[in-house]
């Protein structure tokens, strides 16, 4: 299975948590093969927004929420 990343962002209530003020606008940046490309995406992504506090990217690891047991202790 591809390890795919999805790369996101959006403006956010307090820029030390997750809390999205508004789901509709989030800028999907895309989904990516591996973590290196989606560095590369989320690192261009923030740059873009540097001064702006409120706007946040992160990087998702789809691999993990659609094989959950690849996470499981002993596994």
């Amino acid at each position: 299975m591809s390890k795919l990343h999805l790369v996101f962002g959006g403006r956010v209530s307090d820029p030390r948590g997750l809390d999205f003020d508004d789901l509709g606008s989030i800028d999907i940046v895309g989904v990516f093969p591996d973590y290196a490309s989606a560095e590369k995406a989320w690192r261009a992504a923030a740059q873009r927004t540097v001064d702006d506090a409120e706007m946040k990217y992160v990087v998702v690891h789809l691999h993990r929420l659609l094989q959950p047991d690849l996470l499981a202790p002993g596994a």
